[in-house]
């Protein structure tokens, strides 16, 4: 009798499980799709507008043809899907992905594209924020990786129809971020904790020569290093202010009504 009721248990296990698989097919009406079709349909969801449609579908033509030639098209497609769906991380780790997998394909210059423009667009308000007062507490990471990734494609793929956006965005994100880096040394420097105004000037000065910023930067440094007596810093920056900016605002005591060196003109409202 058991033995019976255990056999009776098994064939309706067996049933259920068969149903369930059959359920599963119907409702996945892309099964048996080629891979052609897959990646066609996908890219309809992408024109319409459906990015998390055009992701399932990408995915199951990566995990049921993860040799043919859709494959690879497929990656790179769906780290395009992600960055339009707002999903900033799952888009790098693809384009990662597919850098690392591919890195001589000839699209590897969109994937670095790509990775630039997804971290560029996600610190957009770092870079439109510099009338907040207190921009200390905000982390440019974002766009120091945008850089790097633009940098990439300028450097690696000079001949990229990238380049010369990737080029104007990394010229943007050098004036930003030198910036950042003055607005927190000033920050510093209003509070008298001169050693770290110095080394944010500094940083500035080393990372981003060729930014405006740069001039105010070499100010400040020469400011701090007067305020902690290092002397022979402090003429250092007198001579890269000298050199780099003979025209300088800084070095116009007129313009500041006083008559004490340019290194001690400092206004802590400005």
């Amino acid at each position: 009798m058991r033995t019976s009721l255990l056999t009776v248990l098994a064939v309706v296990v067996l049933l259920l499980a068969g149903c369930s698989f059959l359920d599963s097919q119907q409702q996945d009406e892309s099964a048996g799709w080629s891979a052609q079709r897959l990646y066609s349909e996908a890219k309809t969801q992408m024109s319409a507008g459906n990015y998390t449609k055009a992701i399932e579908y990408l995915e199951k033509l990566e995990a049921r043809y993860p040799y043919g030639r859709y494959a690879q098209q497929a990656q790179i497609e769906i780290a395009y899907a992600y960055y339009k769906d707002n999903e900033r991380a799952s888009a790098i780790a693809a384009a990662d992905r597919f850098i690392k997998l591919y890195p001589n394909h000839p699209n590897v210059d969109y994937a670095y594209y790509l990775k630039g423009l997804v971290n560029f667009n996600e610190n957009r308000g770092f870079l439109t924020a510099f009338a907040n007062p207190d921009m200390t507490d905000r982390d440019p990471q974002a766009s120091r990786e945008a850089f790097f990734a633009f940098k990439e494609v300028v450097t690696r793929f000079p001949d990229s129809k990238y380049a010369a956006d990737s080029a104007a965005r990394m010229r943007y994100l050098v004036n930003a971020l030198a910036s950042y880096e003055v607005h927190v040394a000033r920050y510093y420097m209003k509070r008298g904790a001169y050693v770290a105004a110095a080394n944010r000037a500094q940083y500035c000065v080393q990372h981003y020569a060729q930014a405006p910023a740069t001039e105010e930067a070499v100010y400040i440094m020469a400011n701090a290093y007067e305020a902690l007596g290092m002397t022979e810093l402090r003429d250092d920056a007198d001579r890269v202010m000298k050199t780099n900016f003979p025209n300088s605002k800084y070095l116009q005591p007129g313009g500041y009504k006083r008559s004490a060196p340019w290194w001690r003109i400092w206004d802590p409202d400005w």
